[in-house]
């Protein structure tokens, strides 16, 4: 049946009405969209630096850490003006959070010792227990820190062995820091034999620990006997500071040696070797 023209025209202008109508509203959202993309960038970097600028301002803060924070309040921002775009085009913004949550906690499901590092990465910046050149001791773990990440921790050992321990590791055991303190304890023991005058020997230990420059004279150097039996141990104990405790201590051996060497104080030596009765027959 052939179509009424006049029909045809009125249907055609019906449509064209209603895709100029979807243009319109399309070209409102496109430029609110634009608008709010644009807008929420900018407030993003403002927010990022104002948060960096105000955490640096207080005293002791981490740098890492100041990141961190700024960095998770720009891509917040974001998102949240992402959801916001979506709607201008009538998405269903509540499904899109539910989706976000959920894909949320199956990253962090997946991700869970990561987490814990970074969790701990953030403990360690905000309660440092140790900070970078302080030498610690954690478990098994222990060098020289020269680097606390929000992963893991750089160390150096003694025997200059570069160590990457991840921070739940430092963070769920005792930390033995012997720098913090500034101040370190040291114990030279040596043996004299039973012979010797041992209150001479004592004197000799505090002499030589008074003349050293690096030994402090708060708490005073003492020397007391440590042990008795075949031999005496003489204790020279005496404070450093931590920087100094290594190189005092390897110098206070060698002059506690040279010095009972040249007062006379004889250092036991160990009793000879006795060849078993096998050897002796042969």
């Amino acid at each position: 049946m052939p179509t009424d023209p006049q029909s045809a025209l009125i249907t055609i202008q019906a449509g064209l009405a209603q895709l100029s109508t979807l243009i319109v509203s399309y070209s409102f959202s496109a430029i609110g969209a634009v608008i709010l993309l644009i807008v929420g960038y900018f407030v993003a970097g403002v927010a990022e630096r104002s948060i960096s600028a105000g955490l640096g301002h207080i005293h002791g803060f981490d740098a890492t850490l100041r990141h961190f924070f700024s960095k998770i309040v720009r891509y917040a921002i974001l998102i949240l003006v992402t959801i916001m775009v979506l709607g201008q085009f009538g998405v269903q913004t509540a499904s899109i959070i539910a989706a976000i949550g959920a894909i949320g906690l199956a990253i962090g499901l997946a991700l869970q010792g990561t987490l814990q590092n970074i969790a701990a990465g953030i403990m360690l910046l905000a309660l440092r227990p140790f900070r970078i050149g302080e030498y610690v001791e954690v478990g098994s773990i222990a060098g020289t820190i020269e680097e606390i990440g929000l992963f893991a921790t750089k160390l150096r050992s003694v025997d200059g062995v570069y160590v990457l321990a991840p921070n739940s590791t430092l963070w769920n055991q005792p930390v033995r820091n012997f720098s913090r303190n500034g101040v370190r304890r040291t114990d030279v023991t040596l043996s004299i034999g039973s012979w010797n005058d041992i209150d001479r020997a004592q004197k000799t230990l505090l002499a030589i620990a008074g003349a050293e420059k690096r030994i402090r004279r708060e708490p005073a150097p003492i020397a007391f006997v440590a042990g008795l039996g075949d031999s005496v141990s003489l204790t020279l104990r005496y404070w450093t500071s931590a920087g100094d405790y290594f190189p005092t201590q390897i110098d206070m051996t060698k002059r506690a040696k040279q010095a009972f060497d040249s007062e006379g104080i004889s250092i036991p030596l160990p009793p000879p070797e006795v060849p078993a009765p096998e050897a002796r027959k042969q």
